[in-house]
């Protein structure tokens, strides 16, 4: 008899390993000699490090540790130094590169330390270009790095990017709009740290945590062009409802930014980025393909419904319910025993005071729907999870929704309409036992969702 849960567990586990970011980085990066070759899409890049005198190495973000110890072991003593900043360390240690934590999803002190650790490497490089001693700079790439490598613009403080960053996440905001806002907010992203590290050569290696891997939306984008504007920034704020709300300082260089006293980001064509390079290492399609293989492997059928999901996760969670629905009475897509899996980066809107995240809101929702459809009684398990163990402010990576919690939880007097009313689907499944704990996993390529007829 099939264990669904184990198995969605098992899936996701496969999911997680296809996007190891260490091994990714072995299959990607490899060195013969002076000869550093990066393997890519379209082929392969090769550098002559005799062609530099220097090689430094800058991190952000929360696969960043794990990229920093398999480049230190490609790389070794060529490296002359180096800093990487992510959300926990856990058992990773380097020779070489030092390794710091900070905050996510909002900045702390610890963020504004590591922009400043960032600004003295750009400096140091800068140093080195004019006495003509020609520097490599080895980026490091990864979701989170917007919030723990953080520079206020001049002006603004630490509270004004924070505060601004809280009303963004509360406001249901999309990945792309939030970091189209806080670039303009930044001293170091939207391009400002190629800028910052101009005229050395600059290789960033990026793990995605962004669909359709926006080079400029991952981290902010701290080394590739800016495609958004003053305007743009502004009109997310207004149309968001927050132009108001946000801390004066913060609109005050917005308007400054409007009025073109203050310059914009650095912009396609800016010589800042003559030397610089970015390869996508992996992305969320790349755990999913390995999940489908482990689903396959288990006799599930499997169909691959998107890497590109996003919107309001209670809106998406019905989207699964009624394909649940189609699969019980009708077989469509798929026949028993049958796999949907799913990945993206959806939102929610803050309308009540509880805790969770937006992969614990979807498994609850997931519930409340499959409820309206007079759809408890079938038999199977939905997992919504993110990737790098960590959903909303929680311990939770996700949860895991069964129809039996509903009757289980009106048991215990707990109405789960209530709860996702007020976004509490945190206690919710702890309450249940349906939360994914993880801890943090070392990678980020945004959500994995998985839905299981056994």
């Amino acid at each position: 008899m099939r264990d669904a849960r184990e198995d969605a567990r098992a899936i996701f586990t496969r999911a997680l390993e296809e996007v190891n970011p260490g091994r990714l980085l072995e299959r990607r990066m490899s060195r013969e000699g002076n000869q550093l070759r990066i393997r890519h899409d379209r082929g392969q890049f090769s550098l002559d490090l005799e062609s530099f005198r220097h090689v430094l190495v800058l991190g952000m973000g929360k696969a960043s540790g794990e990229l920093a110890v398999s480049l230190e072991t490609i790389l070794g003593d060529r490296i002359d130094d180096g800093f990487v900043v992510t959300k926990a360390i856990g058992g990773n240690s380097c020779k070489r590169v030092r390794l710091a934590e900070a905050s996510h999803p909002v900045p702390d002190f610890r963020s504004v330390e590591a922009g400043m650790e960032a600004m003295a490497l750009a400096e140091r490089a800068r140093g080195w270009e004019s006495a003509g001693e020609p520097t490599l700079v080895l980026v490091l790439i990864s979701g989170g790095g917007s919030a723990l490598l953080c520079l206020p613009a001049e002006g603004l403080s630490l509270e004004d990017k924070a505060g601004t960053t809280k009303l963004l996440l509360g406001s249901g905001a999309r990945i792309g709009e939030m970091n189209a806002v806080r670039k303009h907010l930044s001293g170091i992203k939207g391009g400002r740290l190629a800028e910052a590290f101009f005229p050395s050569t600059l290789i960033s290696l990026v793990l995605s945590d962004v669909m359709g891997d926006d080079l400029d939306t991952i981290a902010s984008g701290p080394t590739v062009p800016d495609t958004s504007t003053w305007e743009e920034a502004a009109g997310i704020l207004r149309r968001r409802g927050l132009w108001e709300a946000i801390p004066v300082r913060a609109r005050k260089l917005m308007e400054k930014g409007l009025e073109g006293a203050k310059p914009d980001t650095p912009k396609p064509g800016s010589p800042v980025f003559e030397k610089a390079r970015s390869f996508i290492l992996g992305n969320n399609l790349l755990a999913l393909k390995g999940a489908r293989e482990e689903a396959l492997g288990r006799g599930y059928a499997c169909l691959v419904l998107s890497s590109r999901l996003e919107g309001e996760a209670r809106e998406i969670a019905r989207v699964f319910s009624a394909m649940a629905v189609d699969m019980e009475r009708y077989g469509i897509p798929l026949a028993r025993p049958a796999c949907v899996l799913a990945g993206g980066e959806t939102t929610v809107r803050l309308r009540g005071g509880g805790r969770g995240g937006r992969n614990q809101e979807m498994a609850l929702a997931f519930l409340c729907a499959l409820e309206d459809s007079k759809a408890l009684g079938l038999d199977l398990i939905f997992l919504s999870a993110g990737t790098d163990g960590a959903d909303g402010p929680t311990d939770a990576a996700g949860a895991f929704a069964h129809p039996s919690m509903v009757g289980r939880a009106r048991g215990m007097g707990l109405e789960p309409g209530s709860f996702l009313a007020d976004n509490d689907s945190y206690t919710f499944f702890e309450t249940l036992g349906g939360l994914l704990k993880t801890g943090p996993t070392g990678t980020n390529v945004c959500d994995v969702q998985i839905l299981l007829l056994p």
